[in-house]
């Protein structure tokens, strides 16, 4: 895995805190565990407001990016885009991606928590759908992402 398309994206601070660059983490490729890691949703008010999908899958967080709320109703099926995966250390991020930057706007963690791939389910986006628990706190129960083109997906909550 690489954060290569992350960090291309954005002006990084430098130690000293430069100004109108990015607060967020460079960060690089960590351990996690293949199956079961964390996840978080942050709210993401940038040009249009949405919430960021992310599991610990491989040493990154792998992403998604979620138009509307996450749903909490089961069969309620929301689009999520596939978007370049996140360093480890963004699972806590929050604050102001300043204006001029990728992503400018406010970001703040909506639900966080564990999540665990279910039996049928491999652990890798690339190599199809997923199906995983979620124990955060707001989300709690079997959700899916399903892979519909490209970098297209469903995300919603299964039956249990």
């Amino acid at each position: 895995m690489t954060l290569e398309k992350y960090q291309k994206k954005r002006k990084f601070s430098s130690p000293d805190g430069e100004a109108g660059k990015t607060p967020e983490p460079r960060g690089k490729v960590g351990k996690s565990k293949d199956g079961e890691g964390r996840f978080v949703i942050q709210e993401h008010d940038a040009s249009h407001l949405h919430y960021d999908l992310r599991l610990e899958i491989d040493g990154v967080l792998k992403s998604w990016a979620v138009p509307k709320e996450p749903a909490k109703t089961v069969g309620l099926k929301r689009l999520a885009m596939q978007t370049e995966d996140h360093p480890i250390e963004y699972i806590d991020f929050e604050g102001v991606i300043p204006e001029g930057n990728y992503g400018a706007g406010t970001v703040k963690v909506w639900d966080s928590g564990k999540f665990k791939m279910l039996r049928d389910s491999k652990p890798r986006p690339e190599e199809g759908n997923l199906l995983f628990e979620l124990t955060g706190k707001k989300l709690k129960g079997n959700y899916a992402l399903i892979h519909t083109g490209d970098k297209k997906w469903l995300f919603f909550k299964m039956k249990a």
